[in-house]
């Protein structure tokens, strides 16, 4: 028997524009739900210096666990929206 651990995929995308590097990550992380994490940063630059930077954030709540007798089983019962953490033999 197999055991997985599974959470949701969330996500939100924030955007922000100035001339500063530093403070624009900060207006970025301000952006973010309580508890989320940036895990990407896109960064377009525009005439006069003025950068336009895209985060994207992923929620890393809820988790709960699945089990089946093989790999495939467990695969297919991972929840649309949701991602497989972890495996292990019970």
């Amino acid at each position: 028997m197999l055991v997985a651990l599974i959470r949701p995929i969330e996500k939100h995308t924030a955007t922000v524009q100035g001339t500063e590097i530093p403070d624009l990550r900060a207006q970025l992380i301000a952006e973010a739900p309580d508890g989320w994490d940036m895990v990407s940063a896109h960064v377009e630059m525009k005439p006069g210096g003025i950068r336009i930077v895209t985060g994207k954030f992923e929620g890393r709540h809820e988790s709960t666990e699945i089990e089946a007798d093989d790999m495939d089983a467990l695969h297919a019962k991972v929840p649309e929206g949701w991602q497989m953490l972890s495996v292990r033999r019970m």
